[in-house]
């Protein structure tokens, strides 16, 4: 007699459970029940339909109910929702748009409801200009809005793969987008580190996005709709999209008597059937087991839905399959970058009190030689023994296959010595003759083996400075480009000759760019007695590390200022069209180079050049993007043109200084410019160069300030930071004033009552605080910049100073000197 299998859902579980049950059972009775109009459809791809890559709607229906039927003899029902299920009569009830209430019997039951989008309990949360991401009417109602109306700008709550991939088409689409994030990151499944590159990526590409943001309400607007955030600031669009994660769709099975974890999931046994015989769960609905913890988690993604389905229709046939479990492998594209990560995470592993070492590399995608060749960022977690329990990367190539790999590794229990070991294919255009794996593998081993120590990048707030030294052995121009604070400059190439520069006493924390060359010289300076650590992934995991969005200037920072009245949607990020052709006088290719490699190039590039002429240069190296604005400004070069294609190429073009011929009076009359050195940090003298400041500001002038020794003091945020500092750094922290709220005046101080008295005055007379004009001042533009060997020399640290200012050098500030007509020394 044929079995009559009930189906609830369709899409991925539910969907690949019924063809595989009809390939394996030609005579079962299905039905397979949808509340929706579309029983199969590519869910993954809904955003790409609205940001154009998917042109036609109907490529994302990847089976109809016709289609089923035809070729499966399943009997689809849509628009019929299954409302409850009573096991004792093996009946469902089905609430139909056809057929009206009814129940229905059957010998097997599969489970396959799917996760419905949260909706937080918020004012305004039914507001119709919020929308969620599930299915096809969704996608055709948010479709609808942005291509029949004029919208512009739109604001995505949730940096999770949904709210990603949305900003990102959306972006596509020509809107202005925000994202707005409640944790400090975007993807929990990455690290910090790596989600950065990804953030970066998206502002790179013209993305708004704010981290550490909660969401407080929603507001009608007379045009567009308002999002209210927790600390009183507003937001406007002309539509929201909420992607803050999903919630299983189990509440039909409550009373049912079929199992349900805390937060709703269907629990199942490894055969992924239910506590209830004869009934089964698949799919996003489902808690499943963790394959590499054998812990229980909930993993929504299609892959293992449709691997769960495959094998309930297994089960019901007569085979003997079983799911083992969820590794959690996955893979999202930003524009030109790709991510992917699998097996377990470093929030995860801390979260399971499990022991694990990991290591960094930054090899490229394949041969540097071979045009096209672009770096990845690649990180592997192991445990001290050497089991591999998960692997993330970013890159603009070949990140997809080198994650792949190792998520094989892991489910056959793999080992960092196999990683080494596995024998991959090999050619220039596709890989290195040693593959990004084999790298992972041979660093962790190193590792492993105690052939080198690693540190990471969040150990060195704990490093203590009296007992070692930070040791920069990049070259000496990277250095003056960036470094970790408080680092020495010895080039590896000189470490050699140097080595007596070093306190043999102490234990040497080396670094260099992505961690290869600080190999090197962590093992001549073990071999010759030092105690040496390497910093694992290099300064360039350390530059991520410190990522912090962009703060934004305006209030309404979701409305793009189109003051030219013209529509400026479809325009996408970067268009050539739009720019004014520029004179090349030459061009620089650097592409497969990583970092300083295309630094020096273009420094020997313009070398030559004349006074006035142009590099074109093309980079592939991820980092060049920051790079290159910093050396020009270091330089005085000047970055005329700067953007990243979708496949990752950097195109910079820089012009050589050219002395002017227009006398000074000329110059200030094209661009007036105030520039201000605030030596001081006393209150009075502060407040006073803050009022000149705002002045200058509002007339129009762009201001520079310079703030230099006590004047850092002016700069410091009023919370203390921990940190880890050297002697005399703590000394300067004692005789410092600890923020602005802490400066004494420089007359008639009066042992502290003096700037309460002031403070007082100020208030009373409407006059705004020192503080006040400080805000002020940022918001009209006024360039904040705090010296760095004055930092340095006095122990002051980038993360003690109020968010927004930048660091710079004398030369810095000399080169904003030499364009002003106003220069100041407080």
């Amino acid at each position: 007699m044929s079995k009559k299998v009930l189906i609830v859902g369709g899409v991925a579980g539910g969907a690949s459970a019924a063809a595989r049950l009809r390939r394996l059972d030609e005579h079962a009775n299905i039905i397979l029940f949808e509340k929706g109009p579309y029983i199969s459809f590519a869910n993954c791809g809904l955003p790409y339909y609205i940001g154009g890559t998917i042109a036609e709607r109907e490529r994302l229906l990847v089976q109809t109910p016709k289609g089923m039927a035809d070729r499966f003899r399943i009997d689809v029902r849509i628009q019929s929702e299954v409302i409850a299920v009573d096991p004792v009569k093996r009946m469902v009830q089905v609430q139909s748009e056809e057929r009206g209430l009814y129940e229905e019997s059957y010998d097997e039951l599969i489970l396959s409801p799917g996760a419905r989008p949260i909706i937080p309990d918020l004012p305004g949360k039914d507001l119709p200009l919020i929308h969620t991401v599930r299915n096809i009417p969704d996608i055709d109602r948010i479709k609808e809005l942005i291509t029949s109306h004029n919208n512009q700008s739109s604001i995505v709550i949730g940096g999770g793969f949904i709210g990603v991939e949305m900003a990102e088409n959306l972006k596509e689409a020509g809107l202005a987008v925000t994202l707005v994030e409640g944790n400090g990151q975007l993807l929990a499944p990455f690290d910090p580190e790596l989600a950065a590159s990804i953030a970066r990526e998206m502002e790179q590409h013209g993305i708004n996005l704010l981290f550490s943001e909660r969401v407080q309400g929603f507001r009608s607007l007379t045009q567009g709709i308002g999002v209210e955030l927790a600390g009183g600031r507003m937001l406007t669009a002309d539509l929201v999209i909420l992607a803050i994660g999903v919630t299983p769709d189990t509440a039909f099975l409550r009373g049912s008597g079929v199992a349900l974890g805390a937060r709703g999931h269907i629990l199942v046994d490894e055969t992924l059937e239910t506590n209830i015989p004869h009934i089964y769960a698949a799919g996003d609905a489902i808690e499943v087991t963790d394959y590499v913890h054998g812990t229980k988690t909930a993993v929504p993604l299609a892959g293992p839905a449709n691997k769960q389905g495959r094998i309930i229709a297994d089960r019901i046939a007569g085979l003997p399959s079983v799911y083992k479990g969820t590794q959690g492998s996955s893979i999202i594209k930003v524009f030109g970058l790709t991510g992917a990560s699998t097996g377990s995470n470093e929030k995860t592993l801390k979260r399971l009190g499990v022991n694990y070492q990991s290591v960094i590399v930054h090899p490229g995608s394949h041969a540097s030689y071979y045009p096209g060749a672009s770096p990845i960022t690649l990180k592997l977690l192991y445990t001290p023994e050497g089991k591999i329990l998960g692997a993330q990367a970013v890159g603009y190539d070949g990140v997809d296959k080198r994650i792949d790999a190792i998520a094989t590794a892991i489910h056959f229990g793999g080992h960092i010595s196999d990683l080494a070991e596995l024998d991959l294919c090999y050619a220039p255009p596709y890989s290195s003759a040693k593959d990004p794996v084999n790298m992972a593998g041979y660093a962790a081993e190193n590792n492993a083996a105690g052939r080198v120590q690693l540190f990471t990048y969040d150990q060195l707030d704990s490093r203590k400075t009296d007992q070692t030294i930070l040791l920069d052995v990049r070259s000496a121009l990277e250095h003056q480009n960036g470094h970790i604070p408080d680092s020495l400059s010895i080039p590896v190439d000189e470490l050699r000759e140097r080595m007596h520069e070093l306190d043999a006493s102490k234990e040497i924390w080396v670094y260099c760019q992505v961690g290869l060359r600080g190999y090197t010289a962590a093992q001549i300076l073990r071999q010759h007695g030092y105690q040496v650590k390497n910093l694992s992934g290099g300064y360039k995991t350390y530059r991520e590390s410190q990522y912090k969005p962009v703060p934004f200037s305006k209030p309404d920072i979701s409305v793009p200022d189109d003051s030219s009245g013209t529509d400026q949607r479809n325009s996408g990020h970067s268009s050539a069209e739009s720019k004014p052709a520029l004179q090349i006088d030459n061009d620089l290719n650097v592409c497969g180079l990583s970092c300083p490699g295309p630094l020096m190039q273009v420094k020997q590039a313009m070398d030559q050049l004349a006074a006035g002429q142009t590099l074109r240069v093309t980079a592939s190296d991820p980092g060049f993007y920051e790079d290159v604005k910093a050396w020009a400004a270091m330089s005085g070069s000047e970055l005329l043109q700067l953007d990243r294609g979708k496949s990752g190429i950097i195109e910079a073009v820089i012009a050589k200084q050219k002395p002017s011929s227009l006398p000074s009076s000329d110059i200030a009359a094209a661009e007036p410019a105030s520039t201000m050195v605030v030596f001081s940090g006393d209150l009075d003298k502060a407040i006073a160069s803050f009022i000149i400041a705002n002045g200058a500001a509002a007339s129009g002038r762009k201001v520079t300030m310079f703030f230099t020794f006590w004047g850092l003091s002016i700069l410091r945020k009023p919370q203390p930071q921990k940190l880890s500092k050297t002697m005399l750094g703590r000394m300067f922290d004692l005789m410092l004033p600890g923020s602005s709220r802490k400066l004494g005046l420089s007359k008639m101080n009066m042992l502290g009552a003096g700037p309460k008295l002031i403070r007082s005055i100020m208030s009373g007379n409407n006059v705004a605080s020192l503080e006040e004009l400080i805000q002020s001042a940022a918001a009209q533009g006024v360039e904040m910049v705090a010296c760095q060997m004055s930092m340095d020399v006095m122990g002051i640290r980038q993360e003690e100073l109020m968010d927004g200012i930048k660091i710079g050098g004398v030369g810095y500030y000399l080169g904003a000197a030499a364009s002003a007509n106003h220069n100041l020394f407080i």
